[in-house]
C-alpha cells in the first residue's frame, strides 16, 4: 500500500464503532472535534457496521477496534488504523500484519480508572467486603463468623503485589498502591522496568519462580499466542493458598475450566475478574456461584471520562501524522501490542 501521508485537505477518515455497551461507542462530539481541528478533511462517523463497506474503499485513517479481513482487503487506501481499544489482538490477521497499515491504540486511556478499580478490588478482597454484603444480604450482623472464616480480614500493608504484565495500567496502579507499604514487584518481557515503581522486575520466563510468594497476582498482560491460558493448572498451583488472583486484561489469559477447579477446591483464597473468557459471562458459569470469586462485569475501565481522554489522544496522534513525526501508541505487528 501507499504509505505517503497526504495532506488533511486529502484525508478522509472514517470512525465506525459499535458495541453492545454503550459507553464503547464514539458519542457525535469526537467526529466534531475532528473536523473542527481539521476542517478541510473529509470525516464520516457511522454508528454500525451497516455502510461501513461504501465508505472503507477511499479511507486513509479508520478509527475503530474492528475491522474484519474482507474490511482491510477493501481498504484500498488506508494507512493507519487507530483502534479505540488498548488490545488489538482481534486485529493481529495476517491480511493486516503484512498490508503496511499503521497501527495505534489506546493504551493509556483507561489506566486511570482502571488503577482505581484494581486498588478497589485489593481493599475489597483483604477487607472481606464480599463476606460482608453476603451477610448484609440475610439482615445478619456476621462479626464473628467474618473473623472465624478461613480467611480473615487482614492487611494489605507488608503483602507481595505481582503484576504479570507492567504497561500504563500496573504503572499506573502502583503509583497508588505503593502508599499502601505493599511489596510490588512486575513481570516484564524485558525483567526491566522503573525502580520508583517496583520493587522488583521478572522476565517473563521467570514468573513460576515467584507465583508462591505473591500475596495478590494481577493479570494486565496482552493477549498473544504466548499469555494464551498463562494462568493454567500448573500456575495455579503454584499460588499461595492465601493468594488472590485479579484479572482486569482478557478473559483468554486464565485456563476457565482449571481455575473453577482450583477455587471449588479453595486452592487459592480466592479471584476478582474484570474479564471472562465469553462476555457476557453465561448464566449457567459455575463463577457466578462460587463464593471466593468477586465478577464485576468488564467495567474496570469506564468512566465518564472516556471519550474525553479518546478524542485527546487521537488529535494528538492526527497532529503527528500530518507532521510526519512518530506515533503514540504504535503497535509493533510482530509482537501484536
Amino acid at each position: 500500500m501507499n504509505m505517503t501521508r497526504p495532506t488533511a485537505g486529502a484525508t478522509k477518515l472514517l470512525i465506525c464503532v459499535w458495541h453492545p455497551f454503550t459507553l464503547w461507542r464514539p458519542p457525535a462530539d469526537v467526529a466534531v472535534s475532528v473536523q473542527r481541528a481539521y476542517p478541510e478533511m473529509k470525516v464520516v462517523h457511522l454508528t454500525t457496521y451497516e455502510h461501513i463497506e461504501d465508505e472503507l474503499p477511499d479511507t486513509d485513517i479508520f478509527v475503530g477496534y474492528s475491522l474484519k479481513p474482507a474490511q482491510c482487503f477493501a481498504a484500498k487506501k488506508l494507512k493507519w488504523l487507530h483502534s479505540t481499544a488498548a488490545g488489538v489482538d482481534q486485529l493481529m490477521y495476517p491480511e493486516l500484519r503484512e498490508s503496511g497499515v499503521v497501527v495505534t491504540n489506546a493504551s493509556g486511556v483507561h489506566s486511570v480508572p482502571m488503577a482505581e478499580h484494581i486498588l478497589g478490588l485489593l481493599i475489597a478482597l483483604a477487607r472481606r467486603f464480599p463476606s460482608a454484603f453476603r451477610h448484609q444480604m440475610n439482615s445478619h450482623w456476621g462479626q464473628q463468623e467474618i473473623w472465624d472464616d478461613q480467611l480473615r480480614p487482614r492487611e494489605l500493608m507488608g503483602q507481595t503485589l505481582l503484576f504479570v504484565g507492567f504497561g500504563a495500567i500496573g504503572r499506573e496502579t502502583a503509583k497508588r498502591v505503593r502508599p499502601l507499604g505493599m511489596k510490588i514487584w512486575a513481570v516484564t518481557r524485558t525483567g526491566k522496568g522503573d525502580p520508583a515503581l517496583a520493587d522488583r522486575y521478572l522476565p517473563a520466563d521467570k514468573l513460576e519462580e515467584v507465583l508462591h510468594q505473591a500475596d495478590y497476582v494481577i493479570l494486565a498482560a496482552p493477549v498473544t499466542p504466548a499469555t494464551h491460558h498463562l494462568m493454567n493448572a500448573a500456575r495455579l498451583r503454584a499460588m499461595k493458598p492465601t493468594a488472590f488472583l485479579i484479572n482486569v486484561a482478557r478473559g483468554t489469559l486464565i485456563d476457565e475450566a482449571a481455575l473453577i477447579d482450583t477455587l471449588r477446591r479453595r486452592s487459592i483464597a480466592g479471584a476478582a475478574l474484570d474479564v471472562t473468557t465469553q462476555e457476557p459471562l453465561p448464566s449457567n458459569s459455575p463463577l457466578w456461584t462460587l463464593e471466593n470469586c468477586l465478577i464485576t462485569p468488564h467495567t474496570s475501565s469506564a468512566s465518564e471520562y472516556l471519550w474525553d481522554r479518546q478524542t485527546e489522544l487521537l488529535l494528538e496522534n492526527l497532529q503527528r501524522w500530518f507532521a510526519g513525526r512518530e506515533l503514540i501508541n504504535r503497535v509493533d505487528l510482530k509482537r501484536g501490542y
